[in-house]
């Protein structure tokens, strides 16, 4: 479930505004120079600073992704060094540092100490402003996060992110009606904010709360052809017993990304669970296999089938695969248990 690593990142995506108005510039293909051409361009023009600038913000919008880290930090660094002097130059490397996966104390301080930096030059800079927050927002310091938060709002009352940030703070408070309004209002200042209607679904499917369908489609509308975008909505289809609609979504997911093995594997739950087709059940889950041999849970799945078409022989054998992957997933053990139990009551 790659899509869900957002769900606990809150914090880290109100520090990527490139916002100055009402919220970020939507720019078109035509406006925007592609990946590729950048790193054309690059490979030309090695010390121009504005094509690093170019790829970063592009690569920024990648950060949380597997991998997507670094390629924007060597960019940040790479544009830091050709001009360390550039307020916009120094806040893309201070985002960079604050981002780091790795808990480096050092590049946290130095993220912290170029944000304050800028704003002993410019105290109104709402981006350092939102940066310092982050930075107390990540020690839990909430009072002198919103201290920030607040005074950038009074500067730019429109600030997308500072809204994003308040949603984060108030979501590990668990102060949930306080969370929904800041994320509702960062929605509301930029519609194609794809982030901020998984955080409300998020909330609501946890509540179990059908309305969750309604923001993963709206995120889903935004952008219909990635497979992590698809995922939440099909499932949120199936939590809620609506198989039709998210065996479409799962298919779709599967046509978008056909290495994509959760798709295959719901499908495969839904074929055994629902439809009583245990040939088409394991079809897929041999699918899911194929891409994730270690994903467990397709593993033991395939186990209850062979115990439904009376082969406990077979079942023990994939439950032993699962078992050899993952020694404490329970579900497994209780079927072996339950095998092996009923085995010497024949027996006996």
């Amino acid at each position: 479930m790659r899509i869900f690593l957002l769900f606990i990142l809150g914090f880290y995506v109100a520090a990527c505004s490139t916002n100055e108005e009402a919220s970020p510039k939507t720019q078109t293909p035509q406006d925007q120079l592609s990946s590729s051409t950048l790193d054309s361009l690059i490979k030309l023009y090695p010390d121009s600073i504005e094509l690093f600038i170019a790829r970063a913000n592009m690569r920024l919008e990648n950060v949380l992704e597997e991998n997507g880290y670094r390629p924007f930090l060597e960019d940040a660094a790479e544009a830091f060094k050709l001009d360390s002097n550039r307020v916009d130059v120094r806040l893309l490397y201070a985002k960079a540092l604050l981002y780091s996966p790795h808990e480096i104390i050092a590049d946290k301080l130095n993220s912290k100490r170029i944000f304050q930096s800028v704003l002993t030059k410019d105290s109104t800079n709402v981006e350092a402003l939102i940066g310092m927050a982050n930075h107390y927002g990540f020690d839990q310091n909430e009072d002198e996060a919103f201290k920030f938060i607040n005074k950038a709002l009074r500067i730019n009352p429109k600030y997308r992110d500072a809204y994003v940030l308040k949603g984060s703070i108030y979501r590990f408070k668990k102060n949930y009606k306080m969370m929904l309004s800041s994320y509702e209002t960062a929605i509301s200042l930029d519609p194609k904010f794809l982030q901020g209607y998984f955080y409300i679904g998020a909330y609501y499917q946890s509540i179990n709360n059908p309305m969750c369908i309604e923001y993963y489609t709206s995120a889903y509308n935004l952008n219909p052809k990635d497979p992590d975008v698809i995922y939440p909505l099909a499932y949120a289809y199936e939590v809620f017993s609506k198989d039709y609609e998210a065996m479409k979504y799962y298919r779709q997911m599967a046509q978008a990304d056909r290495s994509y093995f959760l798709a295959y594997f719901h499908i495969g739950s839904l074929k055994q669970f629902t439809y009583n087709e245990p040939d088409s059940a394991f079809y897929y889950y041999d699918l899911a296999l194929k891409y994730q041999p270690n994903h467990v849970e397709s593993l033991h799945n395939k186990g209850l089938l062979y115990e439904q078409i009376k082969d406990p022989t077979n079942a023990l054998f994939t439950y032993a695969k699962a078992l050899k992957i993952n020694p404490e997933f329970a579900p497994t053990k209780a079927r072996v248990k339950e095998l092996k139990g009923a085995a010497l009551r024949t027996i006996k």
